[in-house]
């Protein structure tokens, strides 16, 4: 690892360990026993660069990500980063809103997919659904 990579990778540590605990860093390292390249990538490029440059806060790039998730159809990382939004004090209601925005623009059917995966990840940690509250 060259110096500029292991400064974005240094980088990419710092921003997981404010999104998520040791289970989640260890979820993304677990990538290493396939290719120890494409888990340097994954921590430098797309933490170490992508959420450290310009003037978003994270809890701004944690909601464009799980918007894009849904948009692509990218539901295996959802939960990581609904997790993440959680950690960083984004709301379930938030969250929903981020879900439901993405209906018109990629579609019901990748929203209800997100939906379900985030009513599923409420209920496993004791977060009370937005819809109980009203």
């Amino acid at each position: 690892m060259d110096v500029n990579n292991k400064e974005s990778y240094e980088k990419g540590i710092d921003v997981l360990k404010k999104l998520t605990d040791e289970h989640g860093i260890s979820m993304i390292q677990s990538y290493k026993d396939i290719s120890p390249e494409f888990t340097e990538m994954m921590i430098s490029f797309g933490f170490g660069t992508v959420y450290t440059t310009g003037s978003l806060e994270l809890k701004q790039r944690t909601m464009l990500t799980m918007a894009s998730l849904v948009s692509q159809g990218a539901f295996e990382q959802l939960p990581f980063h609904i997790r993440a939004a959680i950690n960083l004090g984004i709301s379930p209601q938030e969250i929903v809103e981020v879900i439901l925005h993405c209906a018109a623009y990629a579609g019901f059917p990748k929203a209800a997919s997100g939906m379900r995966i985030a009513r599923d990840l409420f209920q496993e940690l004791g977060v009370e659904l937005p819809g109980e509250s009203s």
